[in-house]
């Protein structure tokens, strides 16, 4: 439970995650925007177009889907930075107690599970190729394909970054040291993560039973955390499975509208595609990163009491 009582380390006063969420949202939905916004007013003839736009995230302006997804990502940085700046200033603790209980970030971890989900998720993608080519054309196109390329492995994982460290990380501590309980904690961050996703347009596009694949990959990026003291696992799996979604295959009802190097034309629909992973991928996944990690204690570490440490002596609990 080392992970869950770092929470413990500052000021865990309810009022703090309030103001903490605030300054979140600001920096994301306020100051990170701004780009996108001062974009969008350019590409539109008028005001009226403006603020239609802006109702679609000024989608349907025509903005280069490069120049689109690096906006985008930037209002995740502002979300990030001021995460962060919550983190230290209201709760007044370090950000790496945020991010995992061990001296330091592993990159070993953020890079295997980055590669591990990189490796199956272009397999799983070859299989589905050859299986129904008709699904798919072919879209390289060198220099926008390049500059994707570039955005995705260097900028991408911003994104991501943010969403773990809100879920898996913060609220994870959050509601754990609220409730005691650290199942409570992985059931209440899976939840609200899938719930979150609820505007993306394969849901409107696939119907809300597309829940189950979200929150089902919230409850496994949840277990990482649990099981393994820190989000350094969830990083780099949840890295992965954006900059493929980005790179890969994007279709004109995804959420990544990009320079993918296939565009899935086939009609969408919720079939076998969304429960293999669920299913059978990630107790897979599940497994190799036990063994490799030498997982233990499962029932303690995801159904046990959350307590507050007795006392702590610099960065190392005394319970």
């Amino acid at each position: 439970m080392k992970f869950i009582q770092q929470a413990y380390k500052g000021n865990n006063e309810w009022w703090t995650y309030f103001a903490t969420l605030i300054l979140l949202f600001f920096g994301w939905q306020l100051i990170g925007i701004i780009p996108l916004t001062l974009v969008g007013f350019y590409y539109s003839e008028d005001i009226n177009e403006f603020y239609n736009a802006l109702s679609n995230a000024f989608t349907n302006l025509g903005i280069d889907s490069n120049l689109y997804l690096l906006l985008i990502i930037f209002t995740f940085l502002g979300g990030l930075v001021f995460l962060f700046l919550g983190i230290k200033f209201i709760h007044k603790r370090k950000i790496l107690t945020v991010l995992t209980s061990r001296d330091k970030l592993d990159w070993n971890r953020i890079l295997f599970a980055f590669s591990l989900w990189f490796i199956i998720g272009v397999v799983i993608f070859i299989i589905s190729y050859f299986m129904a080519p008709e699904d798919y054309v072919w879209n390289f196109k060198p220099i926008p394909f390049l500059i994707l390329v570039l955005i995705s492995f260097l900028l991408l994982p911003i994104q991501t970054s943010m969403e773990e460290v809100l879920f898996r990380g913060y609220l994870m501590q959050g509601f754990g040291t609220w409730f005691k309980n650290s199942f409570m904690a992985l059931m209440l961050t899976s939840v609200i993560f899938g719930l979150l996703h609820g505007s993306n347009p394969e849901v409107a596009k696939l119907g809300w039973f597309i829940m189950v694949y979200y929150i089902g990959t919230g409850l496994l990026l949840g277990i990482f955390t649990l099981m393994d003291e820190g989000i350094e696992l969830s990083l780099g799996f949840h890295s992965a499975n954006n900059v493929l979604a980005a790179m890969l295959v994007t279709a004109n009802w995804a959420a990544f509208q990009t320079e993918a190097l296939f565009i899935d034309v086939s009609e969408p629909s919720v079939g076998y595609e969304m429960f293999v992973p669920i299913f059978v991928l990630y107790p897979i996944i599940l497994i190799i990163f036990s063994k490799k990690y030498g997982w233990a204690n499962w029932k303690e570490k995801l159904f046990g009491p959350v307590f507050i440490p007795i006392a702590f002596k610099e960065d190392e609990f005394i319970a």
